[in-house]
Order: structure tokens, then C-alpha cells, then sequence
């Protein structure tokens, strides 16, 4: 069974003081609803998750106490697609017709300080820095870019594409075009990557109304179909956040494989791809996927920047 996007909701990103992370999912969620032309006492199922912001499931008490299932997603960095993930499986199963999918966040002010020991990961490597991200995500570019010649002007171009999308995007949180000088110059954090290369801490929300597709053409007549949706962790052997040690043995990372599936559900290719929105973390991120995911060799992300 075909299941397609009906609704789209957003709370704007950025910091919201008078808002708690539930309000602003709940302003999505109705964005959504409305966008959809659904009623919440229709919708059957729900998926959704958050960090710091609150349980998702709660969003009952905003929306109103419907008594449908409504299941809290936690999957770090991946919760957003695994709660999409999960309403697509459930719905293409056919259990439910329809679901709300939601994803919200209010993280603090240097909201990155995770204990090794609740990642199942011994304490040398907090006590050596690791278990902050810009470091680790440091490291990783920084050999990426010594195998295959990279240069920082691609990270540099990573990043001024992003500000440049954010400035035309009003839901946003960074929504000013920076030059190259201004990114190139910016306090470096953890080299080769500087202030303007990373993500903010997220505050904000998204909520997507989906249905079967049989139905999708009662409420809109350009629904959004989604032809794969796929969630994989890594092999022995694939290094990426949180992993202790690099084996002699190396294997395909998650992405890879994770793509490769996607592809094959979809019935396309790389090729097919009109638009990619990539996990970017920070710009070193973004680099590495586009090879994973297929787009280019690695080491020609620069070419694939420079065609853009």
C-alpha cells in the first residue's frame, strides 16, 4: 500500500523563551491538521519524538484527548525520519489509514554533554573529549578530507549554501546570507571546522499529516507520495559517532547501506535525484554524504559544489 505527506506543519527555529517545546509541536501539528483538511479526532495513529523538549505523546493534552495510539520515538540525531519511518510502516501495513508524525525540540545553550557510560562507551573516551560532538565530527572530516584532497573551500561552500537557503527560507533559524570571507574567517572550534560550518542546538518543530494514498486524493490533489522510507545502524567495522575504536576490518557506513536500500525500494538511482537534502551536522558532514549517498566518487565533492 502507497502512503503520501497530506499536511505539512513548522514552528519556526530559533530560540522561542516564551514557548515551551510542546507549544511550538503544537502549532505544527495544527499547521498540519489544517493543511491537511483533517480533523484531529480523525487522525488514528501518531509517532514522534523528542530530545529536550518534552514527551512527544503529550501533545494529546494540546490537541485533545482522542484516546488514539500515540508512540514516542527517541533515536538521537535520526528521531525526526524513524518517527516518519515508523507511521509509513505502520500505515503501509494497513493497520491505520492515517497517522500525525511530529518532531520537536528546545535544546539549551551548549546542550551537547552526553555521559559515555549511557551510550554504552568506557569513560576514557569522554575523558579524552570525544563525547563532544565538534570534536569528534572534527576528527572525522579531517581525515576525510587527508584521503581523498579535499580542501577547506569546500566546507567553506557547504556552509554559504546553507546560510543562502536560510535566508529565502522564513521558518529558518539562520536566516542572513554570510559570504565565504565571513565563514572562512570565523573563531575555528575544532579544525578544519569553524563557527559557520556547524548547526545550532534545535529549537523548533515540524508535524506531517500521512495517509494511505488511496485516500490522499480526498484531500489534496498534489500529495506528496513517499516511495522509500529506510532506517539501518551501522556494521562492525564503519566508524562514525560514539564509536570507540577504528577495526582493521572497514565496512560500508550505515548511510551506504541505508541509501543503497532506499534506492532499491524507490526503483531508482542516484541519477534520479532532482533534489538531496543532507544530513549536515556541520559541513564536513554534508561532504561525506554526498559520496555515501551515491552523488559523486569520494574526493570530487568539490566538482559536484562547484556544478551546483
Amino acid at each position: 500500500m502507497d502512503v503520501a505527506i497530506i499536511g505539512l506543519g513548522m514552528h519556526p527555529f530559533g530560540r522561542s523563551p516564551q514557548k515551551t517545546g510542546l507549544q511550538q509541536g503544537a502549532e505544527a501539528a495544527r499547521e498540519a491538521l489544517a493543511d491537511a483538511g483533517v480533523d484531529w479526532k480523525d487522525i488514528e495513529c501518531g509517532y514522534g519524538g523528542s530530545q529536550d523538549g518534552g514527551n512527544a505523546d503529550s501533545i494529546v493534552n494540546e490537541l485533545g484527548l482522542s484516546g488514539l495510539q500515540f508512540t514516542n520515538i527517541f533515536n538521537g540525531c535520526a528521531t525526526g525520519g524513524s518517527s516518519l519511518h515508523a507511521a509509513y510502516s505502520t500505515i503501509k501495513s494497513g493497520e491505520y489509514r492515517n497517522a500525525l508524525v511530529l518532531g520537536f525540540d528546545k535544546h539549551p545553550r551548549g546542550a551537547f554533554n552526553p555521559l559515555p557510560a549511557e551510550w554504552g562507551i568506557d569513560d576514557w573516551y569522554g575523558e579524552t573529549g570525544l563525547m563532544l560532538t565538534t570534536q569528534y565530527f572534527a576528527m572525522k572530516i579531517q581525515r576525510y578530507m587527508h584521503e581523498y584532497d579535499i580542501s577547506e573551500q569546500a566546507l567553506i561552500s557547504v556552509a554559504e549554501k546553507a546560510f543562502y537557503n536560510g535566508s529565502i527560507n522564513p521558518t529558518a533559524w539562520r536566516r542572513q546570507a554570510l559570504s565565504r570571507e565571513d565563514i572562512g574567517t570565523s573563531q575555528m572550534v575544532s579544525h578544519p571546522l569553524r563557527k559557520y560550518m556547524f548547526c545550532n542546538p534545535a529549537e523548533g518543530a515540524v508535524a506531517l499529516v500521512i495517509c494511505n494514498a488511496e485516500e490522499a486524493k480526498r484531500y489534496t490533489d498534489k500529495p506528496v507520495f513517499i516511495n522509500a522510507a529506510i532506517v539501518r545502524t551501522r556494521h562492525y567495522g564503519s566508524f562514525e559517532v560514539f564509536s570507540p575504536s577504528q577495526p582493521v576490518i572497514t565496512a560500508d557506513s550505515p548511510t551506504v547501506i541505508a541509501s543503497q536500500a532506499a534506492y532499491e525500494q524507490a526503483g531508482i538511482g542516484p541519477a534520479d535525484i532532482d533534489v538531496a537534502q543532507l544530513q549536515d551536522t556541520e559541513s564536513g558532514a554534508e561532504i561525506i554524504h554526498m559520496a555515501e549517498n551515491g552523488f559523486c566518487a569520494h574526493g570530487e565533492q568539490e566538482k559536484l559544489l562547484e556544478e551546483r
